[in-house]
């Protein structure tokens, strides 16, 4: 069982938007294009490409609705561990199946929220070349649509007073793309105005890793347009 007081708080989630639209529009210049695309509200999944640690909070600032991001425990880190729980973050263990973050995570969905995810796992190229199934499980139990989301230039060029940052005031953009179901035919219950999630899509093994073919061809196809559309390709 999960202790209640562990769950993320949508108060929280509130708090941590504002903070990032703060930080990320004081320190940069984000140019945010689709984000329309987002439902207004109900669960939903933005999965987010990540090839910077500013990608997470980029998204936090830039998105029209509060996201509660899963994120790796090494991040839960001293003071951070407090921070990141009273914003709303969830802290996941990637070396098991974090059956704590899984519950967390899909009470989000089941109440309405936006769950923010990294399909790909681990900071890399931030091309959706390899995803995790944890993505489509989420989407497939929950019934909730997915909005990929693009994040571009955070890598160009480093700052010259903190190199491990992109220049300050240079720009990142932000492209959300619109939403898809994880099955092929599948209807979620978000459909209609209804708030909380509920699935209805066959979970096999099988089925998983055909809902993950569909997602990353679909994560994929959108990286490509919003790096045509905005001439960045990362």
């Amino acid at each position: 069982m999960t202790d209640a007081t562990d769950a993320p708080s949508a108060r929280g989630a509130a708090v941590g938007r504002g903070i990032g639209i703060g930080l990320m529009y004081g320190l940069f210049r984000p140019r945010v294009l689709g984000a329309w695309r987002v439902p207004a509200s109900g669960p939903v999944i933005l999965a987010v490409n990540h090839s910077h640690n500013i990608d997470g909070p980029m998204l936090m600032g830039t998105a029209p609705r509060p996201v509660h991001f899963l994120i790796k425990k090494e991040a839960f880190v001293g003071p951070l561990d407090p921070f990141l729980r009273g914003i709303g973050q969830l802290k996941v263990d990637r070396t098991t199946v974090d059956r704590t973050a899984i519950t967390h995570a899909l009470g989000v969905l089941g109440d309405g929220g936006a769950l923010g995810i990294f399909p790909e796992g681990t900071r890399g190229e931030g091309d959706f070349a390899s995803l995790r199934s944890g993505l489509a499980y989420f989407a497939v139990r929950s019934g909730a649509p997915i909005v990929p989301v693009a994040v571009l230039g955070s890598t160009e060029r480093r700052g010259r007073l903190i190199s491990a940052l992109p220049p300050l005031r240079s720009r990142v953009d932000v492209v959300f793309g619109a939403p898809f179901e994880a099955q092929e035919g599948a209807r979620s219950s978000h459909e209609g105005g209804g708030r909380r999630a509920g699935g209805s899509g066959r979970r096999t093994r099988k089925a998983l890793d055909e809902a993950t073919l569909r997602i990353q061809a679909r994560l994929t196809g959108h990286l490509e347009h919003a790096g045509r559309l905005t001439g960045r390709t990362g």
